[in-house]
């Protein structure tokens, strides 16, 4: 066996390697461009709109663009739809990436949020050797647990009390996450 067969040198190889430059990523559908300032007017009346304000308490653009986070604009023909973004734990031992994601209203329910979340599992997966992704919707939000499900994704457990909302109450989240290769 060669140090590049060694088990968990894949993982150090990725651990070692930042992420740079992040390329614009092509779905069937969507295509996903690095979001910049520009993009905040379009991403802030998405984040206004009620099915996407009743899950996502990230009305400032420095939440978008929270530190740490790859953010990627979702666009359909040009039109931008949503975003996705991810986050990286690069320790070897622990290695995965968390994904989120919103959709406008009048693009739910049309495939555009599953197309964008598979084409960036193809890039977390392929390109930044991850073998273990995860996503936390809220347990009330049936339609993205229903989306994540149909992606692969599967119920770890309940986070109780993880998000605080606006009326400084506390809701319930999902852990779910998605293992290349998991037999199940």
């Amino acid at each position: 066996m060669t140090d590049a067969d060694a088990p968990g040198e894949t993982a150090r190889k990725w651990a070692a390697d930042p992420i740079g430059d992040v390329p614009d990523l092509h779905g069937h559908r969507v295509a996903l461009r690095p979001v910049t300032d520009v993009d905040a007017p379009a991403l802030l009346a998405i984040l206004a709109e009620p099915g996407v304000a009743a899950w996502w308490r990230r009305a400032e653009w420095d939440q978008v663009t929270e530190e740490g986070a790859v953010v990627f604009a979702i666009a359909v023909d040009g039109e931008i739809v949503g975003c996705i973004q991810f986050n990286e734990e690069t320790d070897p031992d622990y290695r995965h990436a968390a994904i989120d994601i919103f959709v406008a209203d009048a693009w739910q329910d049309r495939g555009v949020g599953s197309d964008a979340m598979r084409t960036l599992i193809g890039y977390l997966t392929a390109r930044r050797g991850h073998h273990r992704l995860t996503v936390d919707p809220a347990v009330a939000n049936e339609r993205a647990v229903h989306v994540y499900e149909r992606l692969g994704f599967r119920r770890v457990g309940t986070m109780r009390a993880y998000e605080r909302l606006a009326d400084a109450t506390w809701r319930d989240a999902l852990l779910m996450e998605l293992v290349v290769g998991d037999p199940r």
